[in-house]
């Protein structure tokens, strides 16, 4: 287990803008910074990360907390596995409670978490091989030698290769402990029938190693460099439970900052065109890894930036079935621009002929906007056939009404007109049409999806979803009491006594002393344990408020903290406006009173209705009783309009 001692130097090294802005395009909003939610499809940045305490609230899905606990939810990692994580990205050594490793490691791990571990075991292996072993270096070396890539890109990339010897790297792991389920379900290792010996998948090939967002191997891609083998000249790990290839960008781990920073993103066909532009210098490039770009592929491009230039070879056949690549582009609001490389080359072979400046100003100078790229393409064997002419314009406008913008379409249109020389009202039409077929097809595959038998569902009663105000107010107003103990325990109240003597108080003792005065029983889990952390640290001499939370190895008090510390007013910078509403806190001392006494209030009602409740049970077994609760009764109901008199409430004020 992780030590304290590292975990706590952990939280005070890492930042969380750093760790959030490698997977969401943060741009500064006064003090903080605002981007798209990663976990949600939205136009309007709700997600919200603030420097200044260290952490973020994703307003859109309700989600927030620290950087560790982002990485919880963007990569599915457990707590260790996160805090590991940043020790990596940030350079700290990990140190382990020896008392308690020993029983961790008896714990039996997850299927997934093995298959993370084989799969780093396997990459080791790899590129010990390469390096290390003479058939290594002899064979998988000389041919990374052979397309002239330096030691440090091989590196860089992980690359590594996989010896002759067929079943090499299934005995290597199972003599490591490793089973052969694991082994079969990673896709590693294959094991026929009838046959107790294992195979390996990537046996005599150089491997390419597929990498998450976060930089976790989760498959591999090999290359055979044998010619006179009937074999795949290149095969990938099959889907498994973490690798999905639909989701995964080849070299996006690499190139991630480089694209941030860019705000621009390359994108080619092959992971040697990755390599050998990063090489060369250019590194915001990512390849969809010999599968057609998916919705999924294009979201991940779109937590860093919103412009993609696309890079063709000059002679590729399939250019044209890459225009469906470009609608979907345009459908989830991507800027686009293609290139094509002269005739004979590629990215891979043109990186290599040229120097890293040249590479950069041909792309920036060469690229095209995709109506003038599509019409290159379709214009090209059309010659003066008026019929194909008008179905290549129908081709570009229907390109057109995929673009999400309304302003944006109609610049689009306003081209095609200049371009072609057509109305632009017919160029309308054609669009109207275009987005209607597009609506209906949409349409009819949603319905195909989703057309189930009827399910009988039981409609609760009335009874069952009528919300108990009373219930609903009393946890409100913990919940309110709770978050201000957060935001500001420890400032300072000045306050008066009977004797009118002033005193301080802070406000975590205020608060905690009117809960302590009444009695009260805290209705919501998590915020039993945050008083209970409170109390101990109270024992201590230590006032424990928002910051001592945020470390604790416990999501749902860290989710509370991020609910408590950012507040729906983070989306917006009111001072672009010339409006300057009151900071938070400035009137600290009024609301803590108020609050206090909205709660007792909330509460008399709340034993109201836990003493009418008995009532009906005393009425005919215990006479004594029975008028004891109706006193108590009205008693309660005195207490209550003496707290609307202090309140200042009318009696038809309702909260």
């Amino acid at each position: 287990m992780i030590s304290k001692q590292t975990i706590d130097k952990i939280f005070s090294t890492i930042r969380v803008e750093e760790i959030v802005g490698e997977y969401v395009q943060l741009k500064r909003a006064g003090s903080n910074y605002k981007g798209l939610s990663p976990f949600h499809d939205e136009k309007t940045p709700s997600f919200v990360v603030s420097a200044s305490k260290q952490i973020w609230k994703d307003f859109s899905t309700g989600k927030g907390g620290t950087a560790i606990s982002f990485l919880m939810e963007i990569e599915n990692f457990t707590y260790p596995e996160a805090l590991r994580h940043a020790a990596k990205k940030y350079g700290i050594e990990i140190e382990e409670d020896q008392k308690d490793f020993s029983e961790e490691a008896k714990n039996a791990q997850s299927e997934r978490d093995l298959l993370y571990k084989i799969h780093e075991i396997a990459n080791d292996f790899y590129q010990n091989f390469l390096w290390e072993v003479e058939e290594g270096k002899a064979i998988g070396l000389s041919y990374f030698k052979e397309r002239e890539l330096r030691d440090d890109i091989i590196r860089k990339f992980q690359l590594g290769y996989s010896p002759e010897k067929k079943n090499a790297f299934t005995e290597f792991a199972l003599e490591k402990g490793y089973s052969k389920e694991i082994l079969e379900k990673s896709g590693l290792s294959i094991f026929p029938e009838n046959s107790p010996a294992g195979i390996d998948r990537f046996r005599e090939r150089v491997i390419f190693p597929i990498h998450s967002f976060s930089g976790r191997v989760l498959g591999f891609g090999a290359r055979i460099l044998k010619n006179n083998v009937k074999t795949a000249k290149y095969l990938n790990s099959p889907e498994t439970e973490i690798y999905h290839k639909s989701n995964v960008l080849y070299g996006l781990n690499q190139s991630k900052q480089a694209i941030s920073r860019k705000n621009v993103c390359l994108l080619v066909e092959g992971y040697m065109d990755v390599i050998s532009l990063h090489m060369s210098g250019i590194e915001n490039v990512v390849a969809s890894s010999g599968t057609s770009l998916t919705t999924e592929q294009i979201k991940l491009i779109k937590r860093l930036t919103e412009n993609v230039t696309i890079l063709f070879d000059g002679d590729n056949a399939g250019i044209k079935a890459s225009f469906r690549s470009i609608d979907m582009l345009l459908t989830e609001g991507m800027n686009i621009r293609v290139m094509l490389f002269p005739d004979g080359d590629d990215p891979d072979s043109f990186a290599r002929k040229h120097p890293q400046e040249y590479v950069e100003k041909f792309i920036e100078n060469e690229a095209m906007d995709f109506i003038d790229f599509k019409a290159e393409i379709l214009f090209r064997e059309i010659g003066d056939d008026p019929i194909k002419r008008a179905e290549a314009i129908r081709d570009i406008v229907k390109s057109v009404s995929f673009v999400q913008n309304a302003l944006k379409r109609e610049v689009y249109l306003k081209q095609v007109s200049t371009k072609f020389g057509l109305s632009e009202q017919s160029l309308f039409n054609e669009l109207d049409v275009q987005k209607q077929i597009t609506q209906n097809q949409t349409q009819h595959i949603q319905q195909r999806e989703t057309h189930k038998p009827a399910k009988l569902e039981v409609v609760p009663k009335q009874s069952e979803l009528e919300i108990d105000s009373v219930q609903f107010n009393i946890l409100h107003q913990e919940n309110k009491l709770i978050d201000t103990m957060l935001m500001f325990g420890d400032m300072v109240l000045q306050r008066k006594n009977d004797a009118h003597e002033q005193y301080e108080v802070t406000v975590i003792e205020e608060i905690l002393h009117h809960f302590e005065e009444e009695g009260y029983e805290f209705q919501i889990e998590t915020n039993k344990k945050i008083i209970q952390n409170i109390k101990e640290g109270i024992e201590h001499d230590e006032l424990r408020a928002g910051n001592f939370f945020i470390t604790l190895m416990d999501e749902d008090i860290t989710s509370k903290v991020a609910d408590a510390l950012m507040i729906p007013d983070e989306l917006s910078d009111w001072s672009t406006r010339n409006i300057f509403p009151p900071n938070l806190g400035d009137h600290i001392a009024d609301e803590v009173e108020a609050n206090i006494l909205i709660h007792k209030y909330y509460y008399i009602h709340f034993l109201i209705k836990k003493v009418t409740a008995e009532l009906e049970e005393y009425r005919d077994t215990d006479t004594e009783k029975y008028f004891e609760s109706i006193k108590k009764i009205m008693m309660l109901n005195q207490f209550s309009i003496k707290l609307v008199d202090k309140l200042g409430w009318s009696p038809i004020t309702k909260i």
